[in-house]
């Protein structure tokens, strides 16, 4: 199939569709490393908030290539457009959902049924108790999300080992503590008491190190692979280290001599086949398919989550859509449209050169009808199907 892509400098390039790749798809779980997909929402088009049957298909899809689902997370538009009673629902259908499957499941605890800015610690803590709570019911490991409201209210590591310590004792389970960097949220600049990241580092290790019986791992995205490899080296035994850099996941999944990180990504929501297959084949030593299988979803990554990176987002959604997961392109609150249409354009390609549509034919369909309603007509023998 042919089409013509657009460009930022305002020219048509005429773009050859490849040929998909097929990836074997396994329920069965990973042997060497602990693998999460933080999945995204599919709205309602016809003005309710969420699809559900189709938001929880996509969670069986995760499932079915042996992928964990991170749940309610910030690839859910927690934040971003998903309200706290919306995002409550959510946790339980995908809890439920999780034990029919037998699937593994983490989601996300925050304080965003607060008004923004800041509060008083003891009610930030009674928010995140709230919703721990909910998690906890649904059968889920508990992600303690960064708050914006901490973020705005914390004057000192103090104040966070303050809230995070009346938390931990309380859990039924160990759970996963959370560091979002700034580039995913401004508004959680200074995150840990500092926006020295070494000194937020050594309050986190501080706060990990003083409940740690009580802390399965830390998820770290701040893009900075060489910082997440000091702190991971730095981590007490039996914490692990959760992975969110979604431009270095290859080389930090991979490891060392000295360890490996997990992952919990968002970038594992479109490319879940392409993961699947390179960490069953980093399960059987195989390094050069562990390679053959990330490599090429790697240029997709950077350009997904190139800056403004929190309207990551809305790449995700579209990849989903092309992919045929869901009948639109539409999100919550209006996000499909914080995306340009050259970088849209660019993400079709770079996912189609990582073999990652099923059916080309109908994400060579889909495209078309987008860019015509974008004002950009593929005429015939200006990207009609060869």
């Amino acid at each position: 199939m042919k089409l013509e892509l657009p460009r930022a400098d305002g020219t048509l390039v005429p773009y050859t569709m490849g040929e998909p790749r097929v990836f074997a798809a396994s329920a069965a779980p990973f042997a060497s490393r602990v693998a999460y997909a933080a999945a995204h929402v599919v709205a309602d088009p016809f003005g309710g908030t969420l699809d559900w049957d189709a938001t929880l298909a996509f969670r069986r899809h995760l499932w079915a290539h042996g992928l964990g689902v991170a749940e309610a997370m910030d690839t859910a538009q927690r934040g971003m457009g998903l309200d706290w009673a919306v995002t409550r629902e959510l946790i339980a259908r995908s809890g439920r959902e999780a034990r029919a499957a037998g699937g593994r499941i983490v989601c996300g605890a925050g304080t965003d049924q607060l008004p923004p800015g800041p509060a008083p610690l003891d009610a930030i803590a009674a928010a995140y108790e709230e919703q721990l709570a909910v998690v906890e019911d649904a059968g889920a490991v508990p992600v303690l999300m960064a708050s914006r409201q901490l973020a705005a209210s914390a004057r000192t590591p103090g104040d966070y080992a303050a809230v995070y310590g009346r938390l931990l004792p309380q859990l039924r389970r160990p759970a996963v503590l959370h560091w979002l960097g700034p580039m995913f949220d401004p508004a959680l600049e200074g995150y840990w008491g500092s926006a020295d990241l070494d000194a937020a580092a050594a309050a986190l290790l501080d706060l990990i190190g003083a409940h740690a019986s009580k802390v399965d791992g830390v998820k770290i995205s701040l893009l900075d692979a060489g910082r997440e490899i000091d702190l991971r080296r730095r981590l007490p035994g039996g914490v692990r280290l959760y992975t969110g850099d979604d431009f270095n996941y290859p080389e930090l999944i991979r490891g060392d001599a000295s360890g490996h990180s997990d992952a919990l990504l968002g970038v594992f929501d479109p490319i879940a086949p392409a993961a699947a297959a390179a960490l069953r084949a980093l399960d059987a030593g195989d390094a050069a398919g562990y390679e053959d299988a990330f490599a090429p979803t790697l240029p997709l990554a950077r350009h997904l989550f190139e800056t403004p990176t929190f309207y990551y987002k809305t790449g995700v959604v579209f990849l989903a859509w092309l992919a045929g997961h869901q009948r639109h392109f539409r999100m919550v609150g209006g996000l499909e449209s914080a995306r340009s249409v050259p970088h849209l354009a660019r993400l079709f390609e770079l996912a189609d050169a990582a073999g990652l549509f099923p059916d080309p034919e109908l994400a060579a369909g889909r495209m078309r009808a987008w860019l015509t309603v974008q004002g950009i007509e593929q005429g015939i023998g200006r990207g009609g199907a060869a």
